[in-house]
């Protein structure tokens, strides 16, 4: 009997223990969630629903609104240039229920986005952060047209190059919920800050979320945001390299971008790039495809001298490669 009354006192004792490890860990979460509802809130204030008018609204009836990133100054709409592409007309919606008129003032093919300018002035979102593999993720958008609302999910993975959807691609994953209409929304961290620009949902066979869809990164929407209010069109940088990938499809290797072709008097050939080479990797990131390549190098800030990992005849060697400031 003493030694059943031992074991029932430990295993008491024990119970309190992790009664009182819950409580505390519930605590910490409650009070860790009140800024983050509070950021909820105010980068709410900066999606807006946008509402093209075509010259066939039938051809469109499957998506007929979009979603827009107040951004910069306040006056400024990013949207995914998809959203707005032959519109005769755009107005944009905001989450208050005003509805204010649009204008296009850029396009970009290259990263399928596009911003409009209005006349009241909103509260801006800012640009964040580069985006964390598994970090915490809300993606607010105006889907199926039925006004703003949030998803919430995590990052699934990162830059993100070699997609399919755009000739220039530098997208984060995410399988925060994402459906038609809410393509050129916000994909937000913890801290209220834009993590990326809602682009496309990877389907086979129906346009709906299945948890595989991508934003375009912060770092690319900033660049192609503030290149087309300045200037209404974003002038690429290019290395003059022409790359191929180092192991097709069936062979086994290490992957990489093996240079194909340098063209004479470009940032490549002055770095000391060759035919043959193969590039492993530009500053921390890791190059595994032609599209890699392109995305870190046109991402990275202008005039900046950036390390480049490569394999020349079986030995790595490290370059230096020189961006052009503009």
């Amino acid at each position: 009997m003493c030694a059943w009354t031992a074991r029932q006192s430990r295993l008491k004792t024990l119970i309190n223990r992790l009664l009182f490890l819950y409580v505390i860990f519930s605590f910490s979460q409650v009070v860790a969630s009140g800024p983050v509802q509070a950021q909820s809130a105010l980068v709410y204030n900066s999606v807006v629903s946008v509402l093209p008018q075509w010259p066939n609204p039938a051809a469109r009836a499957a998506e007929p609104e979009g979603s827009g990133i107040v951004v910069l100054d306040g006056r400024t709409i990013l949207t995914a240039r998809h959203v707005i592409n032959n519109a005769v007309s755009i107005v944009v919606r905001t989450g208050d229920g005003r509805v204010l008129k649009a204008d296009v003032i850029g396009e970009d093919i290259l990263t399928d986005l596009a911003v409009l300018a209005i006349e009241e002035t909103l509260i801006p979102m800012r640009f964040g952060r580069d985006a964390k593999v598994g970090e915490r993720a809300c993606a607010i958008g105006n889907a199926f047209g039925l006004g703003l609302s949030m998803t919430c999910g995590v990052v699934s993975a990162v830059n993100k190059s070699w997609v399919g959807f755009n000739p220039i691609e530098d997208f984060v994953q995410t399988d925060a919920a994402v459906n038609p209409g809410a393509s050129g929304g916000a994909l937000v961290a913890r801290d209220g800050s834009l993590l990326g620009i809602l682009s496309a949902i990877f389907t086979k066979q129906t346009d709906a979320n299945i948890g595989v869809n991508f934003a375009v990164s912060s770092a690319l929407a900033k660049i192609v945001a503030t290149a087309l209010v300045q200037d209404g069109k974003v002038n690429w940088r290019f290395s003059g390299l022409k790359l191929g990938p180092a192991v097709s499809r069936g062979e086994v290797g290490t992957l990489g971008a093996v240079v194909k072709n340098v063209r004479p008097g470009t940032p490549a050939q002055k770095a000391g790039l060759k035919n043959g080479d193969v590039i492993l990797q530009l500053e921390k990131r890791r190059i595994k495809s032609p599209a890699d390549f392109k995305s870190a190098f046109v991402t990275s800030p202008p005039g900046a001298k950036l390390k480049l990992k490569i394999i020349r005849n079986k030995a790595e060697m490290t370059l230096e490669i020189q961006l052009p400031e503009k």
